[in-house]
């Protein structure tokens, strides 16, 4: 019984991980479509992006966020059920919010993307609150 516990343990970190890789290639190929868009390079080369200034500080912001996928795929590997559980939960939400607020609508390919970046992080947070405690006497 101990073992299947771990198992179901481990299983649940493996695919609260994978999911996390899904949602940074989801982000990663997003912004690999933009650059198809007619006008974004030189908008970029200008410095102004859909009218928005991009400046170091803003470069340094949006790293910052976008850290949070990047880690959570090691993290949901490594931390304890309940912390895990938690950062989960809290990193998706940060995380949509971000690619809501952030991430810009600019064609088809953009709401395809972000449907899936949607989806996935929905699960995130159903598997992480489903996730029943390994220890139920802790």
């Amino acid at each position: 019984m101990h073992t299947e516990k771990k198992i179901i343990d481990l299983d649940r970190k493996t695919t609260l991980s994978a999911l996390w890789i899904f949602v940074l290639l989801n982000v990663v190929f997003r912004d690999i479509h933009e650059l198809f868009r007619p006008g974004l390079l030189q908008e970029m080369m200008m410095g102004n992006v859909n009218g928005t200034l991009i400046t170091e500080e803003l470069l340094l912001v949006f790293g910052i966020l976008l850290e949070i996928p990047i880690a959570m795929v090691i993290l949901s590997r490594i931390l304890q059920y309940r912390i895990n559980r938690l950062i989960n939960i809290i990193a998706s939400f940060i995380t949509m919010i971000m690619l809501i607020i952030f991430g810009g609508i600019n064609d088809l390919d953009d709401i395809f993307f972000l449907t899936m970046e949607i989806i996935a992080l929905i699960a995130i947070i159903w598997c992480a609150w489903r996730w029943p405690n390994p220890n139920p006497s802790k």
